[in-house]
């Protein structure tokens, strides 16, 4: 609808440019139309004609007078108003508002799809979890995130695809290794000095034992180092297949899973330093390599390469980037924790050391996850195993509460998950007070099966019976729909579709408890009926964004 208006606006400049009544110009494009945060100054706004001002030379009111009465005679328009300084306010009639519904109607599940992405490829990379321990509820923020921003993203129409880059190289995969080895002397009763670097968890224990109860004691009187690479993968492949399991029952579904360890096997490491340093990127210095990021807007250089030659983290990183960039993504979302803020802009400046665009990547930070129970937070230590995992809170709360609870706030922002909020069936409980508006509108339906009422086609609907100012309400929140998923896509907030969803909801609410869907008079009971399919059908498909179920009975 926006760019409905826009192009409106810009016709009929055109014509009264031609006229003579304005002076003839080059139409700006950059004009906005938006949603004014207050009712009654419209449905729309537009700053057109202060941004043409400079242009013409010209008060922006005076451009607004002389555009008015032909954006009058437009049918879309009840009416068109100057605000302001210059604004024009643009209210939509309520013929097209109700003739609106039949499009949504139409479209059903693909209700809410725009181009918006024009089908530009972006990969999304989130979670990538160390797979040294099971996944906790950080983790899980972060994996609902994530998920949703894709189901957003290719909702508004771009080509996306999502991965989880395995960190399974460098001295944390020596340590859990350890850590399973050093158990497994224990369980054959060894006394063993357990360091505290090593991982704590009880998960270390069970996987001990399975090795113990598969292989015996053949491993007991061996050095670590002997068979470092068997308890490594054992170990990995063990935790890793939890983690995968735990993100299947958390519907988050990865396109790719993208190991560390292929970069170094591939050579493309080793590759992309000495490129960088035959291109004078990268320099020695006391026997270590460092790179030259601040010359790219990081505050220092870094170390690719220490002086006893072990590669550090941030050399893989720099080639996965690299590698991201060379399977022909043009746009780059990494979802990273909140600690790793400091890291963005020496990633930033590889990429444009490399000749990227910088401006490509977009990275969104996750905060911590709260868990508080009967007033209490939890503790959470990953390596002294205190920790609550996702598996844990979703068989307690259920991953329909967990993945939108998760999405109630920015990513950015502390979240406070309190368990027996999300237990409760209240309509405290933010899940369930959006999922009781579809099941509520599900039970409008089965009692109107049960009244014999035979839903007409939409087309044969008396659409004009819908005037009560809280259906022009919902009516226009609904079709504020694809608009809010392509806004959500291009800013990258995802959570925006619980905001919206828990708007629609209070208002499907409140009209329920004032109005009768089915009622004595038949034209009205057939418009609210479709009205309220076409409520129910948004919010399915607004929860299907969220990765949550969207029941219809509670």
């Amino acid at each position: 609808m926006r760019n409905r208006i826009k192009e409106i606006v810009e016709e009929k400049y055109k014509e009264i440019a031609d006229s003579g009544a304005l002076p003839k110009s080059e139409v700006a494009s950059d004009h906005i139309i938006s949603v004014p945060r207050q009712e009654h100054h419209g449905d729309y706004a537009s700053n057109f004609c202060m941004v043409m001002a400079s242009r013409l030379k010209s008060a922006p009111r005076k451009i607004a007078e002389k555009l008015l009465p032909q954006l009058g005679q437009e049918a879309l328009f009840e009416r068109v108003e100057v605000a302001g300084p210059g604004f024009l306010n643009f209210f939509l009639s309520p013929v097209f508002w109700q003739k609106n519904l039949l499009t949504m109607k139409e479209m059903g599940q693909e209700y809410g799809k725009t181009d918006v992405g024009q089908g530009e490829k972006v990969l999304v990379e989130f979670v990538s979890a160390n797979p040294t321990g099971p996944l906790h509820v950080g983790h899980g923020r972060g994996a609902a995130v994530g998920d949703s921003l894709c189901r957003v993203l290719a909702m508004a129409g771009f080509d996306v695809t999502s991965e989880y880059y395995i960190n399974d190289v460098g001295n944390q995969m020596q340590t859990l290794g350890r850590s399973v080895f050093l158990r497994y002397q224990e369980f054959f009763g060894k006394d063993v000095d357990f360091p505290p670097e090593c991982y704590q968890g009880d998960y270390i224990i069970d996987i001990a034992r399975k090795i113990a109860q598969e292989y015996g004691d053949r491993f007991l009187d061996d050095e670590f180092t002997k068979h470092a690479e068997f308890f490594i993968n054992k170990a990995v492949s063990e935790i890793f297949g939890g983690i995968k399991k735990d993100l299947e029952d958390f519907r988050v579904k990865f396109d790719n899973w993208f190991s560390e360890r292929s970069l170094h096997e591939s050579s493309l490491v080793e590759e992309t330093i000495h490129e960088l340093k035959k291109a004078g990127k990268i320099y020695e210095k006391e026997g270590a390599l460092w790179f030259k990021t601040s010359d790219y807007g990081d505050e220092k250089d870094r170390v690719v390469r220490r002086s006893n030659g072990v590669l550090t983290y941030f050399a893989a990183d720099i080639a996965y980037h690299r590698n991201k960039f060379e399977r022909g993504f043009q746009k780059l979302v990494d979802i990273w924790g909140a600690d790793h803020h400091g890291y963005i802009p020496r990633v930033k400046a590889a990429i444009a050391a490399m000749d990227f665009d910088p401006d490509a990547l977009d990275v969104l930070l996750v905060q911590l996850v709260n868990l508080i129970e009967q007033g209490q937070v939890k503790a959470m230590s990953t390596r002294a195993g205190e920790f609550v995992t996702l598996r844990e809170v979703m068989d307690d709360v259920g991953a329909d509460a967990a993945r939108f609870i998760f999405l109630t706030r920015r990513c950015d922002s502390h979240l406070d998950f309190d368990l027996d909020l999300a237990r409760s069936q209240s309509q405290e409980n933010p899940v369930y007070y959006v999922q009781y508006a579809h099941a509520r509108l599900a039970s409008v339906f089965r009692m109107a099966k049960d009244s014999g009422i035979v839903l007409r086609a939409a087309e044969d609907v008396d659409l004009s019976k819908l005037q009560d100012p809280e259906e022009m309400k919902i009516l226009k929140l609904l079709a504020g729909f694809p608009d809010m998923v392509a806004q959500s896509a291009l800013a990258l907030e995802p959570h925006r579709i619980s905001y919206y969803l828990t708007e629609l909801a209070g208002l499907l609410h409140k009209y329920y408890t004032k109005h009768r869907f089915i009622g004595d008079d038949p034209e009205v009971t057939q418009a609210r009926l479709l009205l309220a399919d076409v409520i129910k059908t948004v919010l399915k498909n607004g929860l299907g964004l969220l990765g949550v179920s969207a029941p219809e009975k509670m």
